[in-house]
């Protein structure tokens, strides 16, 4: 698993140990950029279920200015702490080990410009879209990462689905803050 492009291109990340995280495969990683945009001008990046911090990481790359990643599992923030110093980007790069809707509660609001979500999919993402409006920024953009036989709902409060793609097992549904 690397970076796919920007300034930290080709850096290799780590991932927890055990079978608790799915990382977002380099090829899903790269689509969804192409979705969005190859590349950002600032902004700060909010990614829930983070893992190893992969999306916000290639987000950094890309061009944002910071990011916030939310993990309970204390291997994946050591993770994300580990891939985010191996990028250059510890200095922008605030991990909060804490659980997504604890977490959420405690972020200021309209503070995201683009978020990420990437629960098990299991879980689902409907319960963290839910709340993620309260912390987007005006015209923000959330990208829901789930199983592509189970989309979330549509309309979310505050957000209006825009794209919705698959590969594989992989969907990945996007929503714009009004």
């Amino acid at each position: 698993m690397r970076i796919v492009a920007g300034s930290a291109r080709g850096r290799a990340l780590v991932a927890p140990r055990g079978a608790g995280t799915r990382p977002t495969s380099d090829k899903v990683r790269g689509a969804v950029f192409n979705v969005l945009g190859q590349f950002f001008d600032g902004g700060e990046v909010l990614d829930l279920y983070a893992g190893t911090g992969a999306l916000a990481l290639e987000a950094l790359s890309r061009g944002c200015a910071a990011a916030v990643c939310v993990d309970a599992d204390r291997g994946a923030a050591d993770a994300i702490l580990r891939n985010a110093r191996a990028c250059g980007f510890e200095d922008r790069v605030e991990v909060r080990r804490a659980a997504v809707e604890r977490a959420l509660a405690a972020l200021g609001e309209g503070r995201f410009s683009l978020c990420f979500i990437d629960p098990p999919y299991a879980d689902g993402p409907d319960a963290a879209l839910g709340l993620v409006s309260r912390v987007m920024a005006p015209g923000g953009t959330v990208v829901a990462e789930h199983d592509a036989r189970r989309p979330p709902a549509d309309p979310v409060d505050g957000l209006a689905l825009e794209d919705r793609r698959a590969w594989g097992d992989t969907g990945i549904s996007i929503y714009r803050r009004a």
